[in-house]
């Protein structure tokens, strides 16, 4: 599950191996063998990888199938409307 949700959130990013690699202090291998399930990250890397993009480990490792969004930082009204948008969005308009 990690593998597979850590390539999604990657590509879904637009970055490659080497750009996540870098942003991680990690190799490029590295990245590689986590996507292919070859190994496992450490607790520490899992945690900057939750934080790279804006999702929680449980989400990471499929204990919880939500994905979260990070909007700490943004104005109530800003996330009153991406709450308004989401809403509209699962709707269908």
């Amino acid at each position: 599950m990690l593998n597979q949700r850590l390539r999604a959130l990657r590509q879904a990013r637009g970055l490659s191996q080497v750009d996540l690699a870098r942003e991680l202090g990690v190799t490029k291998q590295s990245v590689s063998n986590w996507e292919n399930d070859n190994i496992q990250p450490s607790i520490e890397v899992l945690v900057r990888l939750a934080g790279v993009f804006s999702v929680s480990t449980d989400y990471l490792l499929g204990l919880d199938a939500g994905e979260l969004l990070d909007v700490s930082g943004l104005p109530g009204e800003v996330i009153a409307h991406l709450r308004q948008l989401v809403e509209d969005l699962r709707r269908g308009q």
